[in-house]
């Protein structure tokens, strides 16, 4: 594997884990949304990755897709909600700021993760040129 194929790798980690964590950012801030532009509440979303294994990214990974949960709603009885059916229960999305939290703790860590591998890359490379230098 080549110093260029090693970032390459690793930049697509960064960018995998990006959309993630923006996906996991929605997911917490529509946490009590119950009127979307679909009408029903928010349905949770969840990022696909899937591995590269041809090309010059190969060993890689990308989003292969972004799915929403088809757990149905939570219900809550709120009578005076505008969003209330005829008896009085309020759909709630099913998005659980805990395992959210948890998922962008493990986001996290894998982006810095590949950080840490590009800065490695990094620092080896300037290595290498020292040694050439001697």
């Amino acid at each position: 594997m080549s110093f260029m194929s090693i970032m390459d790798v690793s930049a697509t980690g960064l960018s995998a884990q990006r959309i993630r964590i923006g996906s996991i950012s929605s997911n917490l801030a529509n946490a009590q949304t119950t009127r979307t532009e679909d009408g029903g509440p928010y349905k949770r979303k969840d990022v696909v990755f899937e591995q590269v294994m041809e090309g010059e990214l190969a060993g890689g990974v990308r989003v292969q897709k972004v799915i929403e949960s088809d757990k149905p709603p939570v219900l809550k009885y709120e009578p005076e909600h505008p969003d209330a059916n005829e008896e009085g229960y309020v759909a709630y999305p099913n998005v659980n700021p805990i395992e959210e939290m948890v998922n962008m703790l493990e986001a996290s860590r894998s982006y810095e993760a590949n950080t840490t591998v590009l800065n490695t890359s990094k620092q080896l490379a300037l290595r290498a040129l020292e040694i050439g230098r001697a």
